[in-house]
């Protein structure tokens, strides 16, 4: 069979059969994985049920089977971002429903009951539940609970214990702190570790690591651990035969410690890569036991995950060769390893691990795309660029080449440039396959997805690069980034533009707003993603968790003028690109006001300002016709403005 001549045609154009219906309904996402003994659960967010998340669980036979039913949707909004939403042990399984915020009970053996409620009825759902751990023995849960009962004053967070038989609002067993994350019962029940922190501290700034004796009713005689200052702790863990381990950032990166019988700290394997990620969300999970003398953990190396053995008597480090490489949600059980894996040209899957023989099954995919050597054939594969920045140092960025076998470009055309700015801004750019990256590069558009200095997974220096430098180190780096892939003749100058989502829009506003008509040059046209536009407003107007983050990123609130300069909004005179806006309806994280104040700015000079508001949805897309119409959206204003010759 011969191959077809593929077209010539201008970059940009290309027809691509990675449409935005693809997106939108050809996949769902997973998150949350699961081992109760010889069962497997994960939770699925479905676009196509409105954004629903369905616990799934995977029984012996190898049948998923949907273990809550419509209308629940498991998810929390403790923090907002929430994670850690059900917890199982024994075939019992503890959920937070996301419409109410109530902690719900089902039972395996029970099949095809309704759910019953442990949490009572709030007005506005103001009591939420995450990062919980089932105590069978004593027939409780034990985890987080945050309180939004006194709208008079912030929400308080607590660790509570409640029982799984009766309804109950939950009693607390630890508080004073202002956050809390990561309770976790050793193995005879008897004591309790956890994590706690305070503002302005965010958890990959300063945690600290707190162990109590627990008899079922309270906790005493707690004692710290590890963290304090300058030291973020993360994921603790108890083995098997009872000694904590726990990943510590104290070395510069995040790497296994164990705390031994005698109350001594050890390092587990010293090495420049990072065991731990940024807790934007409960219940990560980056190692776990397969014996009390071996782990399975993950980390990051030189930008990309691995997957490796670590026998904890020695510190010898074992690689285990797979193909992915993102990896979150480690779990062992039965003999086995299960965790969520991914890589830039094969869908997130969740994946079950033999430890010793190394071999790997999937038993679930994101999406069927990567089973089609049709489709297979149109994903871009990125490599790792290390860039120069003002004053000496690199940064590092994703970049995705055009790829469409269908297609080709004149001799010696550039292709147009998407520069996309991850979120947090304490984050990083996905190593897993992101499909609206794939709609670009499929059509003939180059994107660089950047790690800016503050980006997760090259040590805490160089996350700390952000400390009270966003809105200029992250634009700093953008601009470089595109400098770079210019200087390299892979990119057309005249065609970049930049987009993000939250942190990342606030990051491409500062390019478009930016003092130095250079940076702003680099840049031809913008999008905002539920983007930050006036970080003051924001601290006044966020959720608890991030309400004192600015303090890190820019400074105390009390410094107005830092406000005023890194503003986007306050800067809307500089603009003269311009930019589409997405944003959710009901979004707590980045209110509306935030956006609209935008673009009444930019309408009010002239400026082309493109708003789409998404009822019912929050801070990120999870219903299938709004992600189509924001994607879509977005080429086409790109297109009509910008890329068209």
């Amino acid at each position: 069979m011969t191959t077809p001549t593929p077209t010539t045609a201008a970059f940009g154009s290309w027809d691509s059969p990675i449409t935005s219906e693809l997106i939108a309904t050809a996949q769902t996402s997973l998150a949350d994985v699961l081992v109760d003994g010889e069962d497997i659960y994960w939770l699925e967010g479905r676009p196509v049920e409105a954004g629903r998340q369905v616990l799934v669980r995977l029984g012996s036979d190898g049948t998923p089977v949907d273990v809550t039913p419509a209308p629940f949707s498991v998810r929390t909004r403790v923090h907002e971002y929430g994670g850690g939403s059900v917890a199982v042990a024994g075939g019992t399984v503890c959920f937070s429903n996301f419409a109410d915020q109530r902690l719900y009970r089902l039972d395996r053996h029970d099949a095809g009951s309704a759910p019953v409620a442990l949490t009572p009825a709030t007005k506005g759902a103001a009591l939420r539940y995450a990062d919980g751990q089932i105590d069978l023995r004593r027939q409780l849960w034990i985890g987080v609970r945050e309180d939004h009962r006194d709208a008079d004053r912030e929400a308080v967070n607590t660790l509570v214990v409640l029982g799984l038989n009766t309804e109950s609002e939950g009693v607390p067993i630890v508080q004073g702190n202002d956050f809390y994350a990561s309770p976790r019962l050793s193995p005879d029940g008897t004591r309790l570790a956890w994590l706690a922190w305070h503002h302005p501290h965010m958890p990959w700034t300063s945690t600290e690591l707190w162990v109590g004796e627990f008899d079922g009713e309270s906790v005493s005689n707690a004692s710290r651990v590890a963290g304090g200052p300058g030291e973020s702790v993360f994921q603790p863990e108890w083995s098997p035969d009872g000694l904590l381990h726990f990943v510590s950032d104290l070395s510069g990166w995040w790497n296994l410690y164990r705390r031994g019988a005698d109350g001594g700290i050890t390092a587990l394997c010293p090495k420049a890569a990072e065991f731990g990620r940024a807790q934007w969300g409960f219940g990560m999970s980056t190692y776990a036991f397969v014996s009390p003398r071996q782990v399975v953990c993950a980390y990051v190396e030189n930008g990309f995950g691995r997957l490796a053995r670590l026998g904890l008597d020695d510190g010898t480090l074992a690689p285990v060769e797979l193909p992915w490489t993102e990896f979150a949600s480690l779990r062992a059980g039965g003999g086995r390893v299960v965790f969520k894996a991914g890589a830039a040209a094969l869908a997130g899957a969740v994946v079950v691990l033999d430890p010793a023989s190394g071999d790997a099954k999937v038993v679930k995919s994101e999406s069927k795309i990567t089973d089609d050597p049709a489709l297979r054939a149109h994903l871009s594969v990125p490599r790792l660029i290390e860039f120069p920045v003002p004053g000496g140092a690199t940064a590092f960025a994703l970049f995705y080449p055009p790829c469409n076998p269908g297609f080709r470009a004149s001799p010696g055309a550039l292709p147009p440039l998407l520069v996309r700015c991850h979120g947090g801004p304490t984050s990083s750019a996905s190593r897993s396959l992101d499909l609206r990256i794939q709609f670009w590069t499929s059509r003939g558009i180059a994107v660089v997805d950047v790690d800016y200095g503050g980006s997760t997974g090259y040590g805490r220096d160089y996350r700390n690069r952000l400390n009270l430098q966003w809105g200029i180190v992250d634009a700093r780096d953008c601009a470089a980034a595109v400098a770079f892939l210019v200087d390299r003749q892979e990119v057309d100058p005249a065609r970049t533009v930049i987009t993000g989502g939250s942190a990342g829009g606030f990051t491409a506003l500062t390019c478009l707003t930016h003092p130095d008509p250079a940076v702003r040059a680099r840049f031809k046209a913008g999008g905002s993603h539920y983007g930050v536009s006036d970080p003051a407003a924001l601290a006044h107007d966020t959720h608890k968790f991030e309400s004192r983050y600015l303090d890190w990123l820019i400074a105390p609130l009390s410094e107005a003028q830092a406000y005023v300069d890194r503003s986007p909004v306050h800067h809307a005179d500089r603009l003269d690109a311009p930019v589409a806006f997405f944003q959710g309806a009901e979004d707590k994280v980045v209110p509306p006001s935030q956006t609209e104040a935008m673009v009444a700015a930019l309408r009010a000079r002239g400026i082309s300002a493109l708003y789409l508001l998404f009822a019912g949805e929050q801070h990120g897309f999870r219903q299938a016709m709004n992600i189509r119409w924001a994607l879509d959206a977005e080429l086409y204003f790109y297109k009509a403005l910008v890329w068209t010759p």
